[in-house]
Formats: C-alpha cells, structure tokens, sequence
C-alpha cells in the first residue's frame, strides 16, 4: 500500500529505525567522549561518595527509619509509630541530660571563648618574650589523648587526695565533693571540655588577628583611643564573622559533648549529657529504635541552633 508521498509503510519503518540506530550511535559517542573527558576526575573522587552512602547517607536512612520501630539488635523489628518520641519527651533521664547538655554548651561556649580571645590577644602582644613557647604551651591540651586527661582530671578533682581540694584545704577551706555530689557533678566535665577547647580557638583567633592591619590600631592611638576602646571599635568588628564560626563549631561540639562526662561521671545520671544517654540506650540497654529517636532530636536541636547562628553570621558580613 502507497502513501501520500509514493513511498510504501515498509520503507518509513526502516527510515525510522535507521533514525533510531543514528540517535543511539549519537548518544553512546556522546557518553564515551564524555568519559574520556572526565573519567578519571570522577574515578578520583568516586571512593568519597562510597564511603559517604555507606558510612553517613545509608545510616542516617536507616535509623530515621529504625526510629519508629522497637528493636534490640538482634530480634525482629515491631513498627511502634511515634512511641520512641513520645517515651523520650517523658523520659526523666533524658530530661536531665538535655538539661546537662544546655549547660555545658551555655558555660562551655561563654569560657571558651573569652579564655581563647585572652589568650590570643597575649600571644599577639610583640612585646611578650618566648611567644613562640608560649604558641606550643598552649596547643598541648588539645593534642593529648582524651582519656588521658580524664585520668588527670578525675585524680585533680578527687574528694581526697585530689590538687584542688587540697588548695581548698590551704586557703581555709572545706573539701569539695566534685564528683560524688549531685549538685556539682557537672562542673569537672565542663572544665576539662573548656581545658580541651580552649586551644583549636585560640589558634584561630590568633590567626584571624593577624590579618588585621596594625595601620588601624596606630590611627586610634594617635585619635587618642585607649586599649579598651581599640578593643571594642577594631578587634571585634574586625573577628565578626570569626566569633560566630568560633559560637557554631561550639554549638555543635558542646550539644555532641560525650568524651567528657563518660570519663567523669558523676553519681547516677547526675552529669550525663543527651550523647552519652543515646550511646548507653544503644549499647546498654539495647534499645535501638529508641536511641534512633533521640539522635534525630539531637539533630533537629544543633540543627535550630545552626540556622539561628548562620542567620547571625549573615548579618555580621553584611554590616
């Protein structure tokens, strides 16, 4: 049968699979110039994106969705809704650890960083002598092993023979139960996370005050400006945007705090903090679901205080 241009259906079917074959052809030379373009930039950074589905995007799908189920480990998984949740809001341990958590981060964050801008602004001082002494003084804490200084930390504070009581006992005074009381119990870890902070931040501080042009410190001498005000009028305005990545990295570091409350615990849950509370609904009391529950309300908390301080290191770069 002929159509209207004379040419037969048999002839318009091999016409559009020979258009077919032509685009194929098009499409895999494409893609081959494409790889012999790029391949071996993607072959270079294909072994991160493995590790990152294997070792972050895969189990953060996977205990989102253990999260809603009840689950010890080895068992089969009971799909129980928002029951982990609601168990968490009523739970008095976790309570008490947010509650801990809150204060490591209010009292960590304030200490670390005024401690780390005294010190970088000594260590910036020309006329201090052996600056480059003092420089690997203080970076030491934060090189040390952590359970090492927990052992230190925990003999300093000890009720008996412990370095602090016994200045205590020197002055006049009567010996603090540090570790063994309820009310207190959260102060040791507290000191050793600010003894182990305090170093990375001084350093970045330092660094940041170096950038700052000395043209602007001899203008406001001359104008007559004393130390105070070259402070607050220079320094500052100067390490805007570096003091809210100093208050965000501190966020996130005091809200995941573990290391140091593990190391030092205080009597029952006294000083526990909500990271060290997951770790032992995980692994002690074997309650994965419910360990899941709480890692996302710990995520969604450091994410609130994220977006609050990206808001805020927003407006410093553009004032």
């Amino acid at each position: 049968m002929q159509h209207g241009f004379g040419r037969s259906a048999a002839e318009i079917q091999a016409g559009s699979v020979c258009k077919g074959k032509g685009i194929h052809v098009k499409r895999v030379k494409a893609v081959r110039s494409f790889f012999r373009k790029y391949g071996s930039a993607y072959l270079f950074i294909a072994p991160f994106f493995i590790l990152f589905f294997i070792f972050q995007l895969f189990p953060m799908v996977w205990s989102a969705v253990l999260s809603f189920h009840s689950w010890d480990g080895l068992g089969k998984q009971k799909f129980i809704g928002l029951q982990n949740y609601q168990m968490i809001l009523r739970d008095s341990v976790f309570i008490t650890g947010f509650k801990n958590t809150f204060f490591y981060w209010v009292f960590g964050l304030a200490l670390t960083l005024v401690l780390s801008m005294g010190l970088a602004l000594l260590l910036n001082d020309r006329s201090l002598k052996g600056r480059s002494v003092f420089k690997s003084l203080t970076f030491l804490p934060y090189v040390c092993a952590s359970v090492a200084m927990g052992l230190i930390f925990n003999m300093l504070f000890d009720y008996n023979a412990g370095l602090i009581n016994e200045c205590i006992k020197t002055l006049g005074g009567a010996p603090v139960k540090w570790l063994t009381s309820t009310e207190i119990s959260c102060i040791p870890p507290l000191v050793l996370y600010v003894f182990r902070s305090v170093p990375w931040y001084t350093n970045i501080i330092y660094s940041s005050l170096l950038n700052i042009p000395a043209e602007l410190y001899e203008a406001a001498t001359v104008d007559g400006a004393g130390p105070v005000v070259r402070f607050f009028q220079i320094t500052i305005p100067a390490l805007g945007n570096i003091l809210v990545f100093c208050m965000l990295t501190l966020t996130v570091s005091a809200w995941q705090i573990f290391t140091e409350p593990y190391l030092m615990p205080g009597p029952a849950s006294s000083n526990i903090s909500i990271s060290q509370y997951l770790y032992n609904s995980a692994f002690s009391m074997f309650k994965m679901g419910y360990a899941s529950a709480i890692g996302y309300i710990l995520t969604m908390i450091l994410l609130v205080f994220s977006l609050i301080q990206f808001r805020l290191m927003k407006r410093a770069g553009e004032a």
